[in-house]
């Protein structure tokens, strides 16, 4: 991949004199911006030094946001109040719920759904989630742990140390939403593969393993993530490939999902671009959005799905939806979209989705075998690899640069 060109590129842009610009008080902005958290406003715990400059130029006097803003990340153990907390004091100006896309955000959409009894998986307040989502009856791997103790066999001191009498009374799970990674992989592993096993009624012995199994949703496919560390870290992606690895071998089968959300899914890029355009509603602007800035730090989840969404926006009468996928439509399928009127909302103003990588995170570049086109491929398994949408639009140093780049490409002040 040119990433060093295309850096050399984006600099030059920067610094070049743009025509006299129109600020907002002359015209609405026709544009708007999609950020990634983790590499791009903080590291960890820990803002990036250009975030609070990137914000003090999107914002006005009042502290208030100039151009529509949603934070999107692929992060899912945390409630959108308390991403919008923590993101308020990172950036120092205040960030509504309304702002944050989180990995699960889209699973609103998935209303046929909601009434089923789901077991989810992850960390943090599961439950929760899922309420605020719309799902009516949830079961965690923790509470199916406490009525099956003998399915979690690896970790001897939880092991029981007297028979257990026989589980009653525990409901039939009709389908698993995974959140994110969990805290012990081999429990989660285990009595996930025995509900898929025993569609659902994990303390029955096992017979005829059923194929389809239960509907499967999982959120955040990254494989890798930016913290405090120098070296990137396993996220869900990587849970994820574990799971399928262990399904394939134990049945000969592939495990299927019901739907992949979180970034690189055009779902959830269009999810974002609804509350974007609901924003700048809010904000007084009538004119509709026509131009997406993705910013993110990880060409196999950030660039890779701004790229394919910018395809499936290009795409005439967006009949390619499906487009740069695999083996599961479902992942990037728009199945959802009369739940919120997706459809007429916003389908028909969004001209593009331009991807701007920065350097502050995942994306190194210094990393020589990425420039010499030899990415190994990240990106989930039911997404093809396509090394043209590993190619960002733009790449910047940091989050304030791509403030200014889109500035200049839109003509602002």
């Amino acid at each position: 991949m040119a990433l060093r060109g295309s850096l050399r590129a984006s600099r030059a842009l920067l610094r070049a004199p743009g025509p006299p610009g129109r600020g907002l008080c002359s015209r609405p902005p026709a544009f708007g911006f999609l950020f990634d958290v983790d590499g791009v406003l903080v590291r960890g715990s820990q803002p990036v030094p250009a975030a609070r400059r990137a914000f003090q130029r999107l914002a006005d006097g009042g502290g208030r946001l100039r151009v529509p803003v949603v934070f999107l990340t692929n992060a899912g153990n945390c409630l959108r109040s308390a991403k919008a907390r923590e993101l308020s004091g990172a950036l120092g100006l205040q960030v509504s719920p309304e702002q944050v896309v989180l990995s699960h955000s889209p699973l609103q959409l998935f209303s046929q759904f909601h009434q089923r009894c789901m077991l989810v998986a992850g960390q943090g307040p599961l439950e929760e989630n899922a309420h605020d989502l719309g799902f009516k009856h949830v079961v965690t791997i923790e509470a199916l742990r406490k009525a099956y103790p003998l399915l979690d066999m690896v970790d001897l001191s939880r092991r029981p140390k007297e028979l257990p009498p026989p589980t009653t009374g525990f409901p039939t799970i009709e389908g698993v939403i995974l959140f994110g990674e969990p805290v012990r992989w081999e429990t989660s592993l285990q009595l996930i593969t025995d509900v898929l096993l025993s569609n659902g009624n994990p303390g029955a012995a096992l017979q005829d393993v059923p194929y389809p199994h239960l509907p499967v949703l999982a959120c955040n496919m990254d494989l890798l993530w930016m913290a405090e560390a120098k070296m990137p870290r396993f996220g869900h992606g990587t849970f994820l490939l574990c799971l399928e690895s262990i399904y394939r071998k134990v049945t000969g089968r592939e495990l299927k999902y019901e739907a992949l959300i979180g970034k690189p899914s055009p779902v959830t890029y269009r999810y974002a671009q609804h509350l974007l355009q609901q924003q700048a509603e809010r904000q007084g602007c009538r004119a509709p959005i026509q131009r997406l800035y993705a910013v993110g730090d990880n060409p196999m989840s950030d660039v890779y799905g701004a790229n394919l969404y910018n395809n499936y926006l290009k795409s005439a009468g967006h009949s390619q939806a499906q487009a740069g996928l695999g083996r599961s439509p479902q992942a990037a399928s728009p199945q959802a979209e009369v739940s919120l009127e997706l459809r007429s909302e916003c389908s028909s103003a969004v001209q593009s989705c331009e991807s701007i990588l920065v350097c502050t995170g995942v994306y190194r570049p210094e990393n020589t075998q990425a420039q010499a086109g030899e990415a190994v491929f990240h990106g989930h398994r039911d997404f093809c690899f396509d090394p043209s949408l590993l190619e960002a639009s733009h790449i910047v140093q940091d989050v304030d640069d791509a403030v200014q780049l889109a500035f200049e490409k839109e003509n602002w002040s």
